[in-house]
């Protein structure tokens, strides 16, 4: 592939949650001083070579198998260190972009591993679209930047330490999918990986960036929305027993402070009466 840069036409599309503002691929990536950031959110991928990424001066090298993530206006400069270093982008901007970036587990600026040293689709999809700036074209490039978005999470290499506390609290995640039906104290939740209470709640925010109650509750609140559907002569109390809530009126509160809504309001809402 070329060099190219594909400015695009943001007058159109600048209401969507995501668009792009710019999109290219170089042969050799040139030095980058950026002292007052950038605007845009910037997603880098590398393809050969090596360089220097500095942000805020914290330095990183970067090479084949890497992307870097830039928020806006993040002083940052990069820069080779070999004679090739070939290079291919993203900047983009939106409502979501930086809850799609969260979703992704990208939450500040710097460098990641993929899993794999391919090309990301949807980047290289955009790449080989055509370089007009019709409505059409760019609708397609905000599409484009979805999926990206969306792969990144399964694509990126977790840190390992995250990888590791993630793997040891899902026997606790099969645990409580398991016995929703009934009370899950802390002290139950916390034997099932042999550490104390304590430390499962820190275990639980690092990886699910919840509290263990919360995360239980949702999952009662998602199961019995399915029994709703499933078993539509259940009194409202016995669907409230079924997903462990002993209280029917506390299992109205709880539904409606997670979704905004009584449980009877989701049945009419969705045709359950």
């Amino acid at each position: 592939m070329e060099s190219k840069i594909i400015f695009c036409q943001t007058e159109d599309t600048n209401m969507l949650p995501l668009y792009a503002t710019t999109i290219g691929f170089w042969e050799h990536q040139a030095e980058t001083l950026r002292p007052t950031g950038f605007p845009d959110y910037q997603i880098h991928q590398i393809h050969e070579g090596k360089g220097e990424l500095v942000i805020q001066e914290k330095r990183y090298i970067v090479g084949s198998g890497d992307v870097f993530c830039l928020f806006p206006n993040i002083t940052h400069s990069y820069a080779p260190i070999s004679s090739k270093w070939k290079l291919s982008w993203i900047s983009f901007n939106g409502r979501e972009a930086g809850q799609m970036l969260l979703y992704a587990g990208i939450r500040e600026s710097g460098p990641a591993k993929l899993k794999e040293d391919n090309w990301l689709n949807p980047l290289k999809e955009m790449l080989s679209l055509s370089e007009s700036n019709e409505l059409e074209t760019n609708l397609e490039r905000s599409k484009q930047l979805y999926a990206l978005l969306l792969d990144l999470k399964s694509n990126l290499v977790s840190p390992l330490n995250e990888a590791l506390e993630l793997e040891r609290i899902k026997p606790v995640l099969h645990h409580i999918e398991s016995n929703l039906h009934r009370a899950l104290p802390l002290k139950e939740l916390a034997e099932v990986i042999a550490v104390s209470p304590q430390y499962l709640c820190r275990l639980f925010q690092k990886t699910i960036h919840d509290r263990p109650v919360t995360y239980i509750n949702k999952q009662r609140i998602n199961l019995s929305k399915q029994l709703m559907f499933n078993e539509r002569d259940k009194k409202m109390y016995e669907i409230a027993q079924l997903v462990g809530f002993e209280n029917a009126s506390y299992f109205c509160l709880v539904f409606k402070r997670l979704t905004g809504m009584s449980p009877e309001q989701f049945k009419q809402l969705h045709g359950l009466d």
